[in-house]
Parts: structure tokens; sequence; C-alpha cells
């Protein structure tokens, strides 16, 4: 698993909750910055998920709704932006998610 490129590694943290700690865990031993950030970004787009799934079964379900669209729209620009092998930041999120889960350095 350590010849995975940092790109790979980035690609997996996309893929459910399980890729993200699969590219946690394979990206402990050789730290990559790329794959770290991906993995922060991705993180918080979880939270975000839990978030609307949250919102939806107690408070509101059209703005729970309304959260799980941006938060798969953000998803898949962010997964893109993996493929393409560019640290592209989802404005203001990526910024707070780098600095709030310092714990995944």
């Amino acid at each position: 698993m350590d010849n995975l490129s940092a790109k790979t590694k980035a690609i997996i943290a996309y893929l459910t909750f399980i890729g993200t700690l699969i590219a946690f865990f394979i990206n402990k031993d050789k730290k990559h910055e790329f794959t770290t950030w991906h993995i922060k970004n991705m993180f918080g787009l979880l939270l975000l998920l839990i978030i609307s799934q949250v919102t939806q079964a107690y408070i509101d379900l059209f703005f729970g709704e309304i959260l799980w669209f941006i938060a798969f729209f953000l998803w898949a620009f962010s997964f893109v932006m993996a493929i393409l092998n560019k640290k592209q930041a989802i404005p203001y999120f990526s910024e707070k998610f780098q600095e709030w889960f310092t714990f995944l350095d």
C-alpha cells in the first residue's frame, strides 16, 4: 500500500466514510500533504451530510433535503478536483475544515 500515489489516496478518501478511514490509515505512515488536505475536506463534508440527515429527521424535511443536495454537490466537486489532482477549495468551507480538523494530520 505504500506505493499508492497521493492522488490515489485522495480519491479513495471520497469513496464513502469507509474510504475516508482507509485513506487516513494508508496516509498515516507515509504522509502526503495533498492527501491529508482531501481527507480533512471529506471529513467536513461527511459532517455536513450527517447534519443534513438529522435536520431532515428532526427539524425540517425541506431544509434537510436542501442541505443534502448542497453536501452532494460539494462532494462531487471535491471528488472531481481530487481526480484532476488539484487542491481546489470549496469557498469558506475547505479553509475551515483544514483549520478545525488538525487531529487528522
